[in-house]
Order: C-alpha cells, then sequence, then structure tokens
C-alpha cells in the first residue's frame, strides 16, 4: 500500500506492506517512495523506471508473505514473531538473507531459482565463511570473490550468475535499509562493481548441420530417441527441456503447440503464449516416441503428473543430461563437435536470422522479455557477419 499518511519532502509517499491481524496492523518498509499517479500505474506500466520498481517491491513483499506463510503453518503466528524474522531474515547476515529467499522460493515452487540461490551460497561460505555480515562486501571483496571463483574453474558467465544472484541480495537489504545507499558497491559509476558479462560460446549450427543431424543413424534405438528429442526442441522454437516435459495434448489448438515458458511464467507482468506450427516432422516424432493420445496425457513419456516440484525438476535435468550425453557422440561422429540442448535453443533462433526473419519475431518466439537477450544469442552470427563481409573487402 502506498502510506499516503506520511508524505516525504520530495512529494511522494512511501510504499509499505501492511500486515493485519486480529485487527492490529504492522506496517514493513519496501525502501521505495512513488507519487499516487505512479502507484495507480504501477500493475500495468511498460515503463523502464517503474517496472524496475514492482519488481523491487514484489521482492520485499516475497520476503514478508513467506515470513508469515512459515509462522502461521507452524501454528506460532503473532506480529511479534512475525517482527522477529524479518528482523532476523534482514540484517543478520547475507547468508540469513540467502537462506530467507531460498525458502520464499520453495514456497513458491520455483526449484530451479532456489538451487540457483543454494548453488551460489555455497561458493559464497567457501569463499568467506558461515557469516558474512552486509558491511563487509566492498568493491575490494568482490573483485576477490571474482578471482576466487575464476581459480576454481568457473568461466565468466558462471561467475556473473554469481554476482548477479549476490547483488540480487543486496538489493532486498538495501530496499529493507539494513544497508545505506553509500554502501551499495554495484553499480556502472567511478568506485563501483560492475558485474561484466561473459562472452559465451559460439552454439548456432547452419541448416546443413541440422539435416546431418535429422539424418543421422547409428541403428540403436536410444541414438534415435535423443536425436528425435533434440530436433523436437529446435523445431519448437528452441523450447526449454523443462517446458519440453511439461507439454501436454491439450496443448496442441487449431495445429499449433501453445505453452508458457516455465523460466518466466512467475516473473513477467503479463503471460504470454508461446504459438508453435505442428510442423510434419515434429508430427512424426511425437509418433513415434509420445504417449497414447489424450487431452490431459504428456506428450512425451516423462512425467506423470504426480511429481513434486523438487522431483519434476531432477526429471528434467536428467533427461537434459541424457540428450546432451548422446547428442555430444553425435556431434563426435559427424565431425560437428559438442551438441546440446543449448544448441538447439541459439540455432532455431541464428536460422531465422540467416534466413531474414525479423529480430522482434524471433524474440517473441523464444519468449524473451526483450529484445536485448535475443541479441545477446544472435551474438555468434553477428559474427559471423562480420568476417564474412571482411573477407569481401579481400576479394579485388
Amino acid at each position: 500500500m502506498i502510506d499516503t499518511a506520511h508524505p516525504k519532502k520530495s512529494g511522494r509517499y512511501p510504499v509499505k506492506i501492511r500486515v493485519t491481524y486480529n485487527r492490529d496492523r504492522r506496517y514493513y518498509p519496501t525502501g521505495k517512495d512513488m507519487t499516487p499517479e505512479e502507484w495507480e500505474a504501477l500493475p500495468t506500466t511498460k515503463a523502464r523506471t517503474l517496472a524496475s520498481v514492482r519488481k523491487d517491491i514484489e521482492s520485499s513483499y516475497q520476503i514478508v508473505r513467506s515470513a508469515v506463510e512459515e509462522l502461521a503453518t507452524s501454528g506460532a503466528f503473532s506480529l511479534d514473531a512475525l517482527n522477529n524474522r524479518l528482523k532476523g531474515a534482514a540484517s543478520d547476515t547475507v547468508n540469513t538473507a540467502f537462506r530467507a529467499k531460498m525458502e520464499a522460493l520453495r514456497i513458491a515452487q520455483q526449484v530451479g531459482n532456489m538451487l540457483i540461490y543454494d548453488n551460489v551460497l555455497k561458493g559464497l561460505e567457501r569463499f568467506a565463511g558461515p557469516r558474512i555480515r552486509f558491511e563487509s562486501i566492498t568493491v575490494s571483496w568482490l573483485e576477490k570473490y571474482a578471482l576466487f571463483l575464476r581459480k576454481e574453474g568457473k568461466a565468466q558467465t558462471t561467475i556473473a550468475i554469481h554476482l548477479r544472484t549476490l547483488r540480487a541480495i543486496l538489493n532486498i537489504a538495501r530496499q529493507q535499509g539494513v544497508i545505506r545507499e553509500a554502501q551499495y558497491p554495484f553499480g556502472r559509476g567511478l568506485g563501483q562493481y560492475h558485474i561484466q558479462a561473459g562472452t559465451g560460446r559460439k552454439m548456432a549450427l547452419t541448416l546443413e548441420q541440422i539435416g546431418q543431424i535429422a539424418r543421422y543413424d547409428d541403428g540403436r534405438q536410444t541414438t534415435a530417441k535423443y536425436r528425435d528429442y533434440w530436433l523436437f526442441l529446435y523445431l519448437c522454437n528452441g523450447i526449454n527441456v523443462a517446458d519440453f516435459v511439461r507439454l501436454r495434448y491439450r496443448d496442441i489448438v487449431n495445429g499449433e503447440i501453445c505453452f508458457i515458458r516455465s523460466k518466466t511464467e512467475h516473473t513477467l507482468r503479463t503471460l504470454r503464449d508461446i504459438r508453435v506450427v505442428l510442423t510434419p516432422p515434429m508430427q512424426e516424432i511425437i509418433d513415434r516416441w509420445g504417449n497414447p493420445k489424450r487431452p490431459d496425457a504428456f506428450i512425451f513419456p516423462i512425467l506423470t503428473g504426480r511429481e513434486d516440484a523438487m522431483t519434476t525438476k531432477n526429471r528434467t535435468k536428467d533427461l537434459t543430461h541424457s540428450i546432451n550425453k548422446r547428442m555430444k557422440e553425435v556431434g563426435e561422429q559427424l565431425d560437428i563437435g559438442p551438441i546440446s540442448t543449448y544448441t538447439a535453443r541459439h540455432s532455431f533462433a541464428t536460422v531465422l536470422k540467416r534466413a531474414g526473419a525479423n529480430i522482434a519475431y524471433i524474440s517473441e518466439s523464444l519468449g524473451h522479455s526483450d529484445l536485448k537477450t535475443t541479441e545477446n544469442y544472435l551474438a555468434s552470427f553477428e559474427r559471423e557477419e562480420r568476417e564474412k563481409n571482411a573477407e569481401i573487402l579481400t576479394k579485388f
């Protein structure tokens, strides 16, 4: 809620989270101030600045909600207990804040994100121990942490993920007033720590190489199945394995497969269907390896529908590993190089770009929330174009 009873000198009003219990109310700050007009526009705004504020407010709300649900489930809820829980989660240590965030993700059944936070926390504790104070995280500390991760053998892309996850925790602490603005170490200004993105690897294949994969046959049924699964990922708009395993026959509507990306269903304000024309090669793969056709049945026999979030995550990881292992062998036999499920997604985007497709269409087909993400996918294509154009200059 926006607290219009306590205006700031700037003319804005603080945004707070209100918890009511037995007619008693407590208010928890989000660290954000807004005008009434901005507050009214917040749920549907597409303005980047306000959308960022909305995301921060939602993060603060989720922490409070998680604490309420935990206490209520244990039968020990009171507003005093909530105060104590939130004080501990926010202001104790970075480690505690990580665990509070992980618990919130667990309750929301966002297992993938929860495991990312868990992995990052383990790395932090290997570097700095079980009680990391917020005030200890400075630019110098972050530089040493990045060096530590590099010495562990992590690539820059992985290091960037670790640092962005830590930054998300510090953003929450900053919103709640646990750390002052002057203590916040991340940014692009002088004396601030800027997270360097990884350069990535060239992942996309050519149409000719994809054709070689489609025709590859070593006589083994397992190879044929995982080859076909990989081709389906590619043909289905570069679908992620997490979404592939959840496809049901009811998702096929008027000759199109319609699905929502699991990766963004909890983060986007407006959910968007990704629509894929069900082509004859895709139908042939379904006919070969799919379940018997019933509306509620999964298309492919990976899940039963009785799995909890963690089991679903593990089944997805196991399938990804199996596809990648077999497709690596296929890549070696065809002298293409490593092939993975990620290669399928990059190849879908790059093949369309090579054919002249509009980047906005490619972005929508991939389910990206912004064009910048799509441009990162197409980085290898842009490099290819520069190399080709450079060669033209010397053909005299």
